[in-house]
């Protein structure tokens, strides 16, 4: 009967054979006890069963253990407490906790008979049972560690529920064990560590709140092991209907990142799971989520080299910006320096770039209008402590200036972490200041890719659009780079830097009645930078005054920036006379198709009449007039000219005309565009008192192939009365080169630029013909105001010969009158 009984309760030590001692190291250990100090009591435990539990042989402890099991369970049916805790109390500090590792054997495989003997009384003494064995945990041996994890799985079996109020120093010692190098004591923690995890399941009474800081300290462990110990816990919490483990997230979110980058696939793989399990709770109850607490994490992982990290973070910052809305706006440009680099991978990294993609696009919808109002202004909104730029009213047109758009070395890891604002206490603000440094940062990035400057364009364009009087305050810090970037190699990106500067220069809120020092940084003069003309030119061009002299008086329709724009796109060209060849046209053609072209021909004739350096003047002319002629663009304003029916086209023409004079052949094809084919002659019969060079001759020919491509084939010159009268016979005039030979090496350049097979300039025939049934030929203005005001540039240009006479627009019996005396006399008087 008593072995019957004995065997019963052998079958609750479930590794009573599995340790290491019990068949293995019977040969190697002695068959005689440790010796023990006899004058000592340990009562109520006799001396046989001290003398057991102190043997090597684990036989002999078993034999101890049983009879402590039953020396207790009569201490219970006494309800004898006193002797309980007396054994409990030896158990620990004589045999526990001893010098002599048998004895501490001895006194483990005690108290786990203790705990059996106490069945559901033993979590009033729970304390006092767990402490030692943990204690066990941290020892040198491996087989004492092995026999520390089977005393505290027959514990915590009995005690079941009664453990969860000491369930953190339990995990503690069990994530230890988890990285143990011996591979019995891995094992026997895995198997505590599945019971633990069903007692938590089951139970309701899980403390939560104390368990996530040593979750959170944990979690950082770089043993393989160790983590895979985490995050199989964090499966388990988030498995349990009962334990919301989302409300703490934030506070484990940044360990789960780090565990994804872990070199082991299937710890990746784990982390994986639980990351995908908790977005997906987080799109079922965005309302519970705390997004604000979490932007910061994700902006620096989706910085990381990592890909799977990078991705996984991506993705998460995508859904946040979806579900959040605008409380993801403080944080926009933390966002924006993790996101625009990833624009520019290519097909290695093409999921992380179309995910940036979607995280761009969705940032930048949620700005809107209304983050252009004052912070007081808004409705339905408590008034919070504003940000330092944004405490300031704005007022329509201010350009006080804003960040110097410099980028350190430091830039991008300073920039990525940001104080959390409460949304609860505080509006959502957007704080343009640190988005306008992120852009302007990337922008003048040399090395950035293309995707990414173009993304940086479309950033600026849309502040521009929503919010331009917060945004007008950092044009100046905007203007250089923008300004810059007309150089990039992409026209791609040149289209979108043109569109972010034609906004700027045509927007409303750019206007400003303050004209600025005289000696700003970009007017002020040297000999490479264009000078600013002076507010008395209005008086020639028939406006009305100027605003200033940032504001052109030929351009009242565009604000202050229009002309800063053309002063500065002009010196641009002159100081970089190959984007002036290359990209100058192209340049010029989509400008006028974001703003109006008459406005932009007009300014720019403008300030090149001031321009001191007269061969660059006369390139830029040129090829304004080649694109006045040729492009498709400028279509309208051609017709425009053609007409010459109302004062503006009038004024216009006398504009382009002064500055025009800067090459005496865009002249001579300015007069036969606008009909001006009296005055045309009169600069053509002079010709031959220019210089000839062979600049000049070229000059000549471009003209001569102007006049034979389609813009003046179906051209009234052709029929010109005027021209017409060159010759004696009045059958056709004759438009000769000064000189009848030029060098060999123009003569072959231009017989491979002109159609036909004449190696010089040769005779070009204008024959005439009657003038078209009632159409009278164009009268010419009033010819007076044409005089350059700078007089020495034109001087140099056009001799003379060609300064326009002063002939006013008279009727038509005048004009006949004028005719039957003969050839128009030219003046001799020079240009003022």
């Amino acid at each position: 009967m008593r072995r019957r009984r004995g065997a019963e309760r052998s079958r609750r030590l479930p590794w009573r054979r599995r340790g290491p001692g019990s068949r293995g190291l019977r040969s190697r250990e002695a068959p005689r006890a440790a010796t023990m100090n006899p004058e000592k009591d340990f009562a109520p435990l006799t001396p046989n069963i001290v003398r057991a539990l102190n043997d090597k042989l684990y036989e002999k402890r078993k034999v101890a253990a049983l009879e402590i099991e039953k020396l207790v369970r009569e201490f219970v049916a006494q309800n004898n407490t006193v002797q309980i805790k007396h054994v409990i109390q030896t158990l620990s500090q004589e045999f526990a906790l001893s010098q002599h590792p048998h004895s501490r054997k001895g006194g483990l495989i005690g108290l786990a008979a203790c705990s059996i003997a106490l069945g559901k009384d033993s979590g009033l003494y729970l304390k006092e049972l767990i402490e030692p064995v943990l204690t066990c945990f941290n020892d040198a041996d491996s087989r004492l560690r092995y026999y520390a994890c089977e005393a505290l799985y027959n514990i915590v079996k009995v005690a079941r529920g009664a453990v969860l109020p000491h369930f953190n120093v339990l995990f503690d010692g069990l994530s230890k064990l988890a990285a143990d190098p011996d591979p019995n004591v891995k094992s026997g923690s895995e198997l505590l560590d599945r019971l633990l995890k069903d007692i938590v399941t089951e139970s309701n009474k899980f403390d939560l709140v104390s368990f996530i800081p040593l979750l959170r300290e944990r979690i950082y462990s770089n043993n393989q092991y160790a983590r895979q110990f985490i995050i199989s816990w964090i499966l388990v919490l988030e498995s349990v209907p009962d334990i919301n483990l989302l409300d703490y997230l934030p506070e484990i979110l940044d360990g789960l990142f780090q565990i994804l980058g872990d070199n082991g696939k299937e710890i990746r793989k784990m982390c994986e799971v639980v990351l995908g399990e908790f977005l997906k709770e987080i799109k079922k109850n965005p309302s519970s989520v705390k997004f604000a607490e979490m932007a910061n994490i994700l902006v620096i992982h989706c910085q990381t080299t990592d890909d799977l990290i990078q991705l996984t973070a991506m993705c998460w910052m995508r859904e946040f910006i979806q579900l959040a809305g605008r409380v993801m706006l403080p944080y926009s440009s933390g966002i924006l320096t993790a996101v625009l680099p990833c624009l520019a991978y290519d097909d290695r990294k093409k999921s992380i770039k179309e995910v940036a993609n979607v995280c761009n696009q969705s940032l930048m919808k949620l700005v809107t209008p209304e983050d252009d109002e004052p912070d007081e202004l808004r409705p339905g909104q408590r008034q919070a402590e504003p940000a330092p730029d944004d405490a300031l009213p704005k007022q329509e047109g201010t350009a006080s200036g804003g960040p110097d758009g410099s980028c350190d070395s430091s830039f991008s890891s300073s920039i990525s972490v940001f104080t959390a604002a409460s949304t609860e206490r505080a509006p959502v603000t957007l704080h343009l200041d640190g988005i306008v440094q992120v852009l302007n940062c990337h922008l003048s990035d040399t090395a950035i890719g293309m995707m990414t400057r173009i993304a940086v364009l479309k950033w600026l364009y849309h502040l521009y659009i929503k919010t331009p009087r917060k945004m007008f305050r950092h044009t100046d810090s905007l203007f250089p780079i923008l300004l810059q970037t007309l150089s990039d190699e992409s026209d791609e990106v040149i289209l979108k830097d043109l569109e972010v500067l034609a906004e700027i220069a045509s927007s409303p809120a750019g206007q400003t009645d303050d004209p600025g020092p005289l000696d700003g940084p970009d007017l002020r003069a040297s000999h490479s930078e264009l000078q600013v003309p002076t507010p008395g030119r209005a008086g020639l061009l028939n406006t009305s005054g100027t605003k200033g002299l940032e504001c052109s008086p030929s351009t009242p329709t565009m604000n202050s920036y229009f002309y800063k724009f053309m002063i500065n796109l002009l010196k641009r060209f002159s100081s970089e006379r190959k984007l002036l060849e290359v990209r100058g046209p192209f340049i010029i053609r989509q400008l006028c198709l974001l703003l109006n072209a008459e406005n932009i021909f007009h300014s720019m004739a403008d300030i090149l009449l001031r321009e001191e350096d007269l061969k660059f003047a006369s390139t830029m002319v040129h090829a304004l007039n080649t694109i006045l002629l040729t492009s498709t663009e400028l279509f309208q304003l051609r017709n425009q000219l053609k007409d010459l029916k109302t004062l503006e086209s009038q004024n216009l023409f006398c504009c382009l005309y002064r500055s025009w004079c800067h090459n005496p052949v865009t002249t001579v094809s300015l007069c036969f565009l606008t009909q001006n084919y009296r005055h045309a002659y009169d600069l053509i019969q002079k010709f031959g008192d220019l210089e000839v060079t062979v600049d000049f001759l070229a000059e000549v020919d471009k003209l001569v192939q102007l006049i034979e491509c389609p813009i003046f084939t179906s051209h009234p010159i052709y029929s010109s009365p005027v021209l017409a009268r060159a010759e004696p016979t009045g059958e056709s005039v004759t438009l000769r080169a000064p000189s009848p030979h030029i060098t060999r090496e123009a003569a072959e350049q231009g017989a491979g630029n002109r159609p036909g097979p004449t190696a010089h300039l040769g005779v070009v025939g204008l024959r005439s013909a009657p003038a078209a049934a009632g159409r009278e030929e164009q009268p010419l203005l009033d010819q007076g105001p044409l005089r350059p005001a700078h007089a020495p540039a034109a001087e140099q240009r056009l001799p003379a010969a060609l300064t326009p006479a002063p002939v006013r627009a008279q009727p038509r019996a005048a004009a006949d009158r004028r005719q039957s005396k003969g050839s128009p006399q030219v003046p001799e008087s020079r240009l003022p």
